[in-house]
């Protein structure tokens, strides 16, 4: 009965993302949007992608991590060069991307996620500067003034991207792996003392959140014409930080709207530099005082379905299934 269900919620998630993907297709082809709200559209594709990739690393597994944006830029450049530079088709460049953030990740992974808490944070904030530094540096991606890059990337490319990492993620948090990463979230030393390898999964965690942010990178490159070190600065890192806390740390639902709200308020806030982000920064600060546990705090969108169907949490079964 557990795996009809879990194949009805499944099935049913696929059908309103083939629905989101054909309305998509629909108003730019028909040009119903024009370039700026195309642009949008892949923007906040993008965000999610890298608000689902940081939630698997701080959500689940509790890795305070802010140096997100530097794998967004290890996977930025090195799709970049495997295409302007080797002329490799757009899909292997995003792989390449990907791989090379993940190479990345596990690098800056095993020397530094025995740290926790600020001592990682500090760690991983200088891993991007790190990143940012060296490519403002090294003439063959440009240096400061940046690599041109042909514009690639489309609608069907960024969502079929956007439900492969959310798919993923989903089924690795579903998993055993995953929930060995949210046992190490909840108490590292009893996830330890019960013979689970902290440190491997804590690593594995940030590798594959890494590889989809490299992804996210590839995406990002082939949208804007250029990219630019100063593009991936410790402030993007923080933006994408805020997409987790926002929604609520342990959410993906929240992580996914709170990247959705942001990037809409962002970019209609565009018009206004002044007061931009005095405005954002305000919302901010308001969502902290009246809602500190996030948009979702802990729950997913599929538990408010559950219990609307008259499922109550309690039960060993929906335990098991509380995240989706």
């Amino acid at each position: 009965m557990g795996v009809l269900k879990q194949s009805k919620g499944f099935w049913s998630a696929m059908g309103a993302a083939l629905a989101i993907y054909v309305v998509g297709q629909v108003l730019i082809s028909g040009g119903f949007l024009d370039i700026y709200l195309v642009n949008a559209l892949y923007f906040i594709a993008i965000n999610i992608i890298l608000a689902a990739s940081l939630h698997l690393i701080i959500g689940i597994t509790g890795q305070f991590s802010i140096g997100h944006a530097g794998f967004l830029a290890v996977g930025a450049y090195a799709s970049a060069i495997m295409t302007m530079k080797f002329e490799l088709p757009f899909s292997a460049a995003l792989i390449a991307g990907g791989l090379a953030a993940a190479a990345a990740g596990l690098l800056i992974g095993i020397p530094t996620l025995r740290l926790k808490g600020d001592y990682l944070a500090i760690a991983t904030l200088g891993f991007g500067e790190i990143v940012r530094i060296t490519f403002l540096n090294i003439d063959y991606v440009g240096g400061a003034s940046g690599m041109q890059v042909t514009n690639l990337t489309t609608w069907p490319w960024v969502f079929g991207c956007l439900v492969i990492t959310i798919l993923s993620i989903v089924n690795f948090t579903n998993s055993t792996h995953g929930r060995a990463c949210i046992s190490i979230r909840e108490n590292e030393i009893a996830a330890d003392a019960m013979g689970i390898n902290t440190t491997y999964y804590k690593v594995a965690a940030f590798v594959i959140g890494s590889f989809f942010a490299g992804i996210a990178g590839g995406l990002y490159a082939h949208n804007f014409y250029i990219i630019q070190p100063t593009n991936f600065g410790f402030l993007k890192s923080f933006d994408i930080l805020i997409f987790v806390v926002l929604g609520g740390l342990g959410s993906l639902s929240g992580a996914v709207l709170a990247a959705i709200l942001l990037t809409i308020v962002s970019t209609f806030l565009q018009e206004y530099p002044e007061t931009r982000m005095i405005i954002y920064s305000l919302v901010l600060i308001v969502m902290m005082i009246y809602r500190p546990q996030g948009l979702m705090g802990t729950k997913e969108l599929t538990s408010f379905f559950k219990n609307r169907n008259g499922i109550k949490g309690g039960t060993g079964h929906d335990s098991k299934n509380t995240v989706a």
